[in-house]
């Protein structure tokens, strides 16, 4: 096994896909970028053509109703926004087409597209381009949506979402780029809609998705230092939502805390509580608890985000507080050596 970046895994899922099927093709805004979109598109036009691989004019709406289009006749768009916010200007075009096509034509019909969006903050990337909106895009019947951790994950998941004959949401969170880990040559596709367990415990049931299982899983690391053990579970997609992989692990620890990098009223965290409150109530040891961010538009201030956004640090403290134990963690073990609001020195910006 060799390790690559998660930049890496979703340029090798691109080009297996493109070798193995002349429908899969790539395109939008700075897909032929020297950059290539955090190095995920880097040399894809040069190996398959600019007929399959291409940039975009900035109309969102517009190319989405192409890509669909063309996913109707017989391709299989993989179209990429360097935002999720921007995306928001071709909402109709995914609700009221992508995601609705299968099911008002009989299974007739599919809508095989894939569209990648990039989620995070930091550099200042405030109100409108530092969203996360997956449990809006999980509301939504008709679609998939996926958010992987792990490079492994990113590759597996990419190449399942690509040859899903329904259209998929697929989410990359930006400081995921540079994160390494082992990668196997060749294809391998994973399931969509079955999670991983990352760690083993038996206090207390953690899960998270996206960055936020990077954060969590500093956080059980230095939880175990002082004897607490904890499950920590990465959904690794939010649509279809795998509770029962959550449920299961409930009935072993009795406590759960939801971890979401989104706003914390009606986000996916709120959706795995409610499952859990309404199916294993009588397992519970003490009420569920999620962390998220606060129900604010996110600041670009340097001085507002250090109290806006959390990390493993208060992780680790939420689980103390829902155990109720009173110890102590040491703070030097979470202190960064770089600015707050970028996951380490190789973060260059927001592009």
């Amino acid at each position: 096994m060799r390790k690559i970046t998660f930049a890496e895994a979703i340029n090798e899922a691109m080009c297996i896909a493109m070798h193995k099927d002349k429908n899969v093709i790539t395109f939008g805004l700075g897909v032929p970028d020297p950059k290539g979109i955090f190095g995920t598109t880097i040399g894809l036009q040069e190996k398959f053509g600019s007929e399959r691989v291409f940039d975009t004019p900035t109309s969102e709406n517009a190319m989405t109703g192409v890509g669909i289009g063309a996913s109707l006749n017989g391709l299989r768009p993989v179209m990429v926004h360097q935002r999720v916010d921007f995306f928001l200007l071709a909402m109709d075009q995914l609700i009221n087409n992508a995601a609705k096509w299968r099911f008002m034509f009989g299974g007739v019909c599919r809508v095989p597209i894939t569209i990648r969006l990039i989620v995070g903050h930091g550099w200042g990337q405030g109100p409108t381009h530092s969203q996360n909106l997956q449990s809006m895009f999980s509301q939504i019947p008709g679609l998939k949506v996926v958010m992987p951790t792990t490079a492994y994950d990113a590759k597996g998941l990419l190449l399942e979402s690509i040859f899903s004959d329904d259209p998929v949401i697929f989410l990359e969170h930006r400081w995921l780029h540079g994160l390494e880990s082992d990668v196997p040559e060749g294809l391998y596709r994973i399931p969509i809609g079955k999670s991983k367990l990352m760690r083993e415990g038996s206090d207390i049931t953690l899960v998270s998705l996206s960055y936020m299982t990077i954060e969590a899983l500093h956080a059980v690391d230095e939880l175990n230092k002082i004897g607490i053990t904890c499950d920590l579970i990465d959904l690794r997609s939010t649509s279809p939502l795998d509770s029962d992989t959550v449920i299961k692990s409930l009935s072993k620890t009795g406590r759960l805390l939801a971890i979401d990098s989104a706003s914390e009223s009606f986000s996916v965290a709120s959706e795995i509580i409610a499952r859990v409150s309404m199916a294993s109530y009588d397992k519970l040891k003490s009420p569920p608890d999620r962390i998220a961010l606060a129900d604010e538009p996110s600041p670009t201030s340097f001085g507002l985000t250090d109290k806006y956004y959390f990390g493993a640090k208060e992780i680790a403290l939420r689980v103390l507080k829902i155990l109720g134990v009173d110890a102590k963690i040491n703070s030097k073990n979470f202190a960064k050596k770089h600015p707050h609001d970028v996951p380490g020195d190789w973060f260059k910006g927001p592009f």
